[in-house]
């Protein structure tokens, strides 16, 4: 009890430090929440139709449709640009796709199993021709080739793992057809759908029939704008107001943009570095013309194109490279010759030049053993068996392989990086062996017996040694340039005095509008992500970091002027401004020329006072007019044209986008051919599916994307 009573005496006390206690535990609880809901927030790349898309969903997507185009393409890697290709295009089919099937799921609109395996037995979708599974003989996919490889791919996985890794390879691009061709035949079932609410008529098809094919003759009067200089008219800030407002619609945007101004340098090579450059490029040259075996040589000057000395065809050099080989005698040198289109300095020595094929037939048996010796003695047996009549396939057959015949081209080795000396022999050998004739051949690992079994296409190739440096800048030059440049973006920390001083240090200030952040890059420099997410996190005025980009070859400096919101740009923008002042300028000189044309009632009159008189034939509603005099087409003449009678004069004069008109219609005919109502109906509902095409825009404003895929890519 007493225990008890000396608690309650602290009963004040120990509220607190429960209380803080359990403060504090609900805060850890807070934080860690917080901290989850951070770490959740940033793998996010986007949102659509409120859905969060997250980052590691997102690459599965990218690296699987990176596959496919490695499978169906034969490639082992993509380029930069391609790869940005492959994210935006994974993107939009994805939002596409989210955006669709919502759609359909509100119309009940599916594609079921069955409708699928009716589109694969039919076999003529464009998308199924790019599989593997397309029948040789009939050029249709074949969906029994399909079901076979199936079957085939389940028995594999107890295979060995490269038989059952390149079965997975071919299963993982057929889910990714599947899969796509699904989200296609929904997105056609949608699109008809929606197209079929736009009918068409006999009333809209004759319609447009005449509109096609009712013509009209016209003299034509034109006051073109140009005829009045830009300083004659007179705007005031209440003319581009009211047009502003007239326009307003025009000037919405539905994601936000940046605008910025820049100054990007770029380190080229210096006096010092060519003169470098060419000492060490002429001592090459004259190291091969005192060589007989060039290859140390071009090992040691770290050529782009290495010497794999076998005899190969023009394709297996650069093009500049190619068109030269001709005018270069065997055993001759030739440079060192600059190429500023690649931006490389360049020396050729033509080892020898001969007639030979490009395409080899032939046929082979490898002879491995425990021992080069005891391949060699089975080599010998085989080959004395061939000598003596034996059938080649038979042999190989008793050595577990096919001995078929084989075709090689020279496109599949003469482009190799490197090549060993067996290699460089076999194909000696291939190149030079008698058809029909049987060679034992001897390698570091076993024998092959080969057998030269035709040849075709006889061309030019050319044993030549490249050595192709690029001109590159050296160290202390990007040194001093980054020097320099660090200098100017030190001592000028705001717009103002970079647009002042640029010119001191040979830059230039230069603006770049409406940046986006689904931009790769910016202003079209490489290596300019940082540089990005800098731009979409910077505040109006700010100055950036130096940034260090490019191929390791610029150095760029920018400056946040003005951030874009979503809604409608105001009429301080520069380029809204600029727009509207255009705008302002042709309506006031249409109102100083539409002065001209009061009181006239002819062609003869128009050009009395200051008209330019053309004819112009084969006028139709369908159509703009094409003007010659103003060079610009339009549609308002054309409106007008058909709606005024054979030989009148009209009743107005026209505002056009170039000039201002008047006309008389001399002639008025329609041309031969037969209305053909169904063929015109038909062609008025692809009108209507083509205009139906355009929901995608409407789908996706509504659908509220959010792209921030630059905070990662």
């Amino acid at each position: 009890m007493a225990a008890l009573g000396k608690i309650r005496s602290k009963g004040v006390i120990l509220i607190c430090i429960v209380g803080f206690a359990l403060f504090a535990f609900i805060a850890e609880e807070l934080f860690r929440s917080c901290d989850s809901a951070k770490n959740e927030s940033r793998q996010q790349i986007g949102e659509v139709l409120g859905k969060k898309v997250n980052v590691q969903d997102y690459q599965k997507l990218v690296d699987e449709y990176t596959n496919v185009i490695k499978i169906t393409q034969g490639r082992d890697n993509l380029t930069d640009q391609e790869l940005n290709q492959v994210k935006d295009v994974v993107w939009n089919t994805f939002v596409q796709t989210e955006i669709i099937s919502k759609e359909a799921s509100k119309l009940g609109l599916t594609v079921t199993d069955q409708e699928l395996q009716n589109i694969l037995n039919e076999g003529t979708n464009p998308m199924l021709m790019n599989t593997p599974f397309v029948n040789q003989q009939t050029g249709r996919f074949d969906a029994n080739l399909l079901k076979n490889f199936i079957s085939e791919y389940n028995k594999a996985q107890n295979m060995n793992s490269q038989m059952a890794e390149q079965y997975k390879s071919i299963y993982t691009f057929w889910t990714f057809v599947e899969k796509s061709l699904r989200q296609q035949v929904l997105a056609q079932k949608y699109q008809v759908l929606l197209g079929a609410c736009l009918l068409s008529n006999p009333v809209s098809a004759k319609m447009a029939y005449d509109n096609e094919n009712q013509e009209s003759s016209i003299e034509l009067a034109s006051f073109p704008y140009s005829s009045i200089n830009d300083n004659q008219v007179k705007i005031t800030d209440a003319d581009l107001k009211a047009k502003y407002e007239e326009m307003k619609p025009r000037f919405q945007q539905y994601e936000e943009t940046r605008t910025i101004k820049y100054v990007d340098y770029q380190v080229l090579p210096s006096t010092a570095d060519r003169t470098a450059l060419n000492k060490e490029v002429n001592g090459y040259a004259t190291s091969l013309a005192n060589t007989d075996d060039p290859s140390e040589i071009v090992r040691k000057s770290s050529s782009l194109i290495p010497y794999l000395g076998i005899p190969q065809t023009k394709a297996a050099f650069p093009a500049d490279i190619a068109i030269r080989l001709d005018s270069i005698n065997v055993g001759a040198v030739l440079g060192p010759v600059e190429n500023k289109q690649d931006n490389t300095m360049n020396i050729i020595k033509l080892v020898s030049k001969a007639q030979m094929p490009d395409s080899i037939e032939f046929r082979a048996i490898q002879v491995v053993a425990e021992t080069p010796e005891v391949a060699a003695t089975k080599a010998d047996s085989i080959y004395n068996a061939l000598k003596g009549g034996a059938d080649f396939e038979t042999i190989a057959k008793n050595y577990g392989q096919t001995g078929e015949k084989n075709w090689l081209t020279s496109t599949q080795y003469q482009s190799s990086t490197s090549m060993d000396a067996d290699t460089k022999s076999y194909l000696e050998l291939l190149n030079t062996a008698a058809i029909n004739d049987t060679k034992n051949f001897q390698t570091s690992q076993g024998n092959i017996i080969l057998q030269v079994t035709d040849r075709k296409a006889i061309t030019t190739k050319y044993v030549a040694a490249v050595i192709k440096k690029s001109i590159e800048f050296s160290k202390d030059t990007y040194s001093s340039a980054y020097n320099k440049f660090s200098q100017f973006v030190s001592e000028n920390q705001n717009l103002d005095a970079m647009q002042k001083n640029a010119a001191k240090f040979g830059y230039k200030v230069m603006d770049y509008s409406d940046v986006r952040n689904t931009d790769h890059y910016v202003a079209g420099i490489h290596g300019t992500r940082e540089a990005l997410k800098w731009i979409y996190d910077a505040k109006e005025n700010a100055v950036s970091p130096l940034y260090e980009c490019g191929n390791n070859d610029h150095l760029l400096v920018l400056v946040m002027t003005k951030i874009n919101k979503k809604g409608y740009r105001t009429l301080d923008d520069e380029n809204v401004k600029n727009y509207v002042k255009e705008e302002v300028t042709r309506d006031k000189k249409a109102e100083m020329l539409m002065e001209k044309t009061n009181g006239v009632k002819d062609i003869a009159g128009a050009k009395k006072n200051g008209a330019q008189v053309s004819n112009v034939n084969q006028v139709t509603f369908a159509a703009p007019v094409y003007v010659q005099t103003t060079g610009m087409s339009e549609p308002a003449l054309s409106g007008a044209v058909s709606a005024t009678a054979k030989g009148k004069f009209c009743t107005a004069a026209v505002k056009g986008n170039a000039g201002v008109y008047m006309f008389k219609v001399t002639g008025k005919n329609t041309r031969p051919g037969k209305y053909d109502e169904k063929q015109y109906e038909q062609r008025q509902k692809q009108t209507a599916l083509q205009y139906a095409s355009n929901f995608m825009q409407d789908l996706y404003i509504n659908a509220k994307v959010k792209d921030n895929r630059y905070l990662f890519f």
